[in-house]
Order: structure tokens, then C-alpha cells, then sequence
């Protein structure tokens, strides 16, 4: 029997949270401080054309990397790859900072992606390993608390930076951060793991890689740059699909498979791994296009705007904080249920607010998504660590993490998809006399209302549209709750908690 695992003092523990939690804050200010200066950036570098790809090849760098990561915790100690993981960010940020065009940016911002892999991962899976289940939760509440934090730092100082100094900043920053969160890692997390021989797969994690890769490319730039029934998105969804194939096929066969088939075969973990994808899914609607309806629909500011969405990052870790209380008493599963009960109802609420939306309702809603988020999330992370020995906790807080990001990325084409559906059936249907105002492509509408083109009748038609498509993107979601509720049913009511230092029975 394995007895890998941390001997960590309270105390220590305490610092050791606090460089967990200013790794967090790396991965988690990275897309808001970024996005707030993208117009000074473009500016001085140009490639407007390709500014997605500053977003997504970062998305696409963590997510592929994070089940890979998960393994080789398990096979090399959660320090190290986490310490690793950590400079390679740092590496991408300072690289990115003295970026000389948007290509050079792109590849520099893949490398980020890279280390945020690791840390997302790994982080999570640590906070796992120093507590124990009873503590869990409020740690979790912790973290979360993180990305709270960053909705409303991360935009300020990229505005700061952007406006005052250099878009370079929004890079720099990240160093004096990370340094510190790496003296109180390497200072204080004393890791005790019995050293092996590691048997690592290396086909497996290429191929896992190479799928995942195809996989989110063809999600991230369907409907976007390539329609969807264009023969590229064929392809690469064609040979996404071979190279799964050719996974399962290695995986079967490899002595540590990077994704082992027992993660889908258990109830437990395969049940709470489809809810997350689930809530990944239905977090990228409000995330996306919430902003773009309180600007252009209700007329808000952009700052005060991303304050109301900023509601699910109060929510959240409250919340979080909050359910070991619920899961001690009811059971992870039900627990979680609760939450995704409080997602479905907040979906529903925005539905039935009265038009136009009082803006401290939508707030308060907010607030109740991001508080079922964090009921449904934390309560299904804790319990499937809580399932497993040390040996195998990396690779299942690393699937489960994978899982809500690949929810995400199929969140952000779907509700997409939706959103402009609805918007072009508005546009093709406009009065015979606002025609001449009312533009007949999607990507034309939010320069329209901007610069007053439009008249005020064509202008409120054009609202209408926003909303009429934000509400059926609230819709989706709803039916999306729905089956992620179904979905939990697959895991059993009570979780098979393994005492600590049991080691777990073949799978």
C-alpha cells in the first residue's frame, strides 16, 4: 500500500494556502486584465484580425494540458509540476511583454496557456491533499474567492496600466506575483512522496493532446472564422474524431494511461465529470453576452456592466465556502443537486423578471447563479478526491477540471450559435419600414447602435433584438440545468469516502 502523501503543520499550512491562492490569482486575472487593454494593444501592434487568438490559444493551452498535468502530479509529486508549471507561465508572461507583432503575442500568450494548466490543476488537487474533507469547503470558498477578486481588480488595472503606463504591464505584473507565490510553495509545502520509477505515456498524452487540441480548435472557430458546414471544420472534426480513436486504442494497452478508462466507468466520478461539463456550458452565457445586453439593452457602462456580472464572483465562493455544511449533512450528491436546483431557478428568474430588467434584480440573480455554481462545484471536486488515494487524486481533480473547461469552450459555441440565430431572425424580420436602418448582418448591429445611425425607432427595434436573443440564450440555459440535474442521478446518493491512507481496489 502506497502512503504517499503531505505532513504539513497548521501554521505551515496557512502560508502554504497563500501561495496556493496567489497562483490562483494568476490564472484567474490573466483573461480580465488582458481583455480590458486589447485596444492599446491592437494599436500599437495591429493584427486586429487575429485578437481572438490572443483568448484562444490560451483557452486552448490549459485545457488540453490540464489532464496531463493531473497524471504526472500523481507520478512526480504535486510540487514540482506545479513549481514547473509556475515558471513556464512566468516565462510566457515576460515573453509576451516584449511581444514585437500579434503573431509573436499568440505564440507567447500558448506558453501562458501552458503553465496555467498546471496550475489550475494542480492547485486544486493540493487543496485535496493538506485538508481534510470537514475543511475542504471553506478553503475551496477560499480559492474561489480568488476569481472574485480578479472580475473586479483585473479590468481596473488593465484600464490603469493601458490608459497611464504600457499595455506591457498587464504581463509584467504577473512576475512580482508569481515570485512571491513561489517562495511560499518552495519555503513551505513539504511534500512526502515515495519515489518510483515513473512510467509515463507519452503516446497517450500526445494523442490525448492532439485530440483535445482538434477537438476545442473546431469549437472555438466554428461560426466564428470558419461556418459550420465548411469542408475545414469537416476536417478537423474528422480527424478529431481519428485520433480519439487512436487514444482509446493506446489507452487500453499503456501501464499509466493518462486518462484510464476507470474514470468514466465509476458512477461517481463519471456522473460528477458530465455535470461539469454541464455548468461549464451554462456558465459562458451570462459570461459572454450578459455585458452586451446590460450595455446596449439597459444602457449601462462598461465598468458598471462587468460589475453586475461580477454577481456570480460574490456568489460563488460564499457559497462555496458555505456547502460543507450541506455536503457533511445531505451527501456531495445531494448537495450538489441543490445547486444546480439554484442555477435552473436563476435562469428561470431572469426569464421572468419584468422588461426592462431592473438592474439590482439582474445583480441579485447573478449573485444566485454563482451561488448554485459554487454549491453545485465544490461539493462534486471534494467528493471525488474524497474516493480516491493520493496516487490517483491528481488525475481526477485534473479530469474534473478538464471536464468544466471542455464545457466552457462547448458553452461558448453553442450559446453562440443560439445568440446569433435569434439576432438574424430579428434582423430578417424587421418592418418594411425600418428596413433601410435596420442592417441585415449581425456584425454590423453594435456599430449601428453606437454611432446613432439608426433612428429611434430602428435603434429600440434593435434593442428589442438583443434582448429578445439574451433571453433565449437564458432559455438554453435552463434546459441545459435541467440536464445536468438528470445527470447527477447517475452517481450514487452517498460517495464511497476512502479513510485516510486506504489505497484504492483495482478498477
Amino acid at each position: 500500500m502506497r502512503r504517499d502523501g503531505l505532513a504539513q503543520a497548521t501554521g505551515t499550512r496557512r502560508w502554504v494556502l497563500a501561495g496556493l491562492m496567489c497562483m490562483m490569482m494568476l490564472a484567474a486575472m490573466d483573461t480580465t486584465i488582458v481583455s480590458t487593454a486589447i485596444p492599446q494593444v491592437v494599436g500599437d501592434l495591429g493584427g486586429l484580425a487575429l485578437v481572438s487568438w490572443v483568448f484562444s490559444i490560451y483557452l486552448l493551452a490549459q485545457t488540453v494540458t490540464i489532464p496531463v498535468y493531473g497524471k504526472l502530479s500523481d507520478q512526480f509529486g504535486r510540487k514540482p509540476v506545479l513549481l514547473v508549471g509556475t515558471l513556464i507561465f512566468l516565462a510566457g508572461s515576460a515573453a509576451s511583454s516584449l511581444a514585437w507583432n500579434m503573431p509573436a503575442l499568440i505564440a507567447f500568450r500558448g506558453i501562458q496557456g501552458l503553465g496555467a494548466g498546471a496550475i489550475m490543476a494542480t492547485v486544486m488537487t493540493l487543496a485535496g491533499d493538506l485538508y481534510a474533507i470537514e475543511e475542504r469547503a471553506a478553503v475551496q470558498g477560499w480559492l474561489s474567492s480568488v476569481w472574485g477578486v480578479a472580475a473586479i481588480v483585473g479590468p481596473l488595472l488593465g484600464g490603469a496600466f493601458a490608459e497611464y503606463a504600457s499595455w506591457r504591464w498587464i504581463f509584467l505584473v504577473n512576475l512580482p506575483i508569481g515570485a512571491l507565490a513561489l517562495a511560499l510553495i518552495g519555503s513551505f509545502l513539504h511534500e512526502r512522496f515515495a519515489q518510483r520509477k515513473p512510467r509515463i505515456d507519452y503516446a497517450g498524452s500526445a494523442l490525448l493532446l492532439a485530440a483535445l487540441g482538434l477537438l476545442i480548435l473546431g469549437l472555438l472557430q466554428g461560426g466564428q472564422a470558419w461556418p459550420w458546414g465548411s469542408w475545414r471544420i469537416a476536417l478537423v472534426f474528422g480527424l478529431a474524431a481519428l485520433v480519439l480513436a487512436a487514444l482509446v486504442w493506446v489507452e487500453r494497452r499503456a501501464a499509466e494511461p493518462v486518462m484510464p478508462g476507470w474514470l468514466w466507468r465509476r458512477r461517481v466520478l463519471a456522473g460528477a465529470n458530465l455535470a461539469s461539463i454541464g455548468m461549464g456550458l451554462v456558465m459562458m452565457a451570462p459570461s459572454i453576452y450578459l455585458p452586451t445586453f446590460l450595455q446596449l439593452v439597459q444602457g449601462l457602462g462598461a465598468i458598471a456592466a462587468g460589475l453586475v456580472l461580477a454577481g456570480i464572483s460574490i456568489g460563488w465562493p460564499v457559497a462555496s465556502a458555505l456547502s460543507g455544511r450541506a455536503y457533511l449533512r445531505i451527501g456531495f450528491r445531494d448537495a450538489a443537486l441543490a445547486g444546480g436546483v439554484l442555477i435552473l431557478l436563476a435562469a428561470l428568474a431572469f426569464l421572468w423578471l419584468p422588461r426592462p430588467q431592473p438592474v439590482a434584480l439582474v445583480w441579485l440573480d447573478q449573485i444566485a447563479l454563482g451561488a448554485g455554481f459554487g454549491l453545485l462545484s465544490t461539493p462534486l471536486l471534494v467528493g471525488m478526491q474524497s474516493v480516491v488515494d493520493w496516487g490517483r487524486r491528481g488525475v481526477v481533480t485534473g479530469s474534473n477540471m478538464f471536464a468544466r473547461y471542455l464545457g466552457q469552450s462547448l458553452g461558448a459555441a453553442l450559446f453562440g450559435a443560439i445568440f446569433n440565430a435569434s439576432l438574424a431572425e430579428r434582423l430578417a424580420q424587421a418592418p418594411a419600414a425600418l428596413r433601410g436602418q435596420v442592417p441585415q448582418r449581425i456584425d454590423a448591429v453594435i456599430h449601428v447602435l453606437h454611432s446613432g445611425q439608426a433612428g429611434a425607432a430602428a435603434s429600440a427595434y434593435l434593442r428589442a433584438a438583443i434582448g429578445a436573443a439574451t433571453r433565449h440564450l437564458y432559455v438554453g440555459m435552463a434546459v441545459i440545468a435541467v440536464a445536468m440535474l438528470l445527470v447527477l442521478f447517475i452517481a450514487p446518493r452517498r460517495f464511497p469516502v476512502l479513510p485516510a491512507g486506504a489505497a484504492n481496489a483495482d478498477s
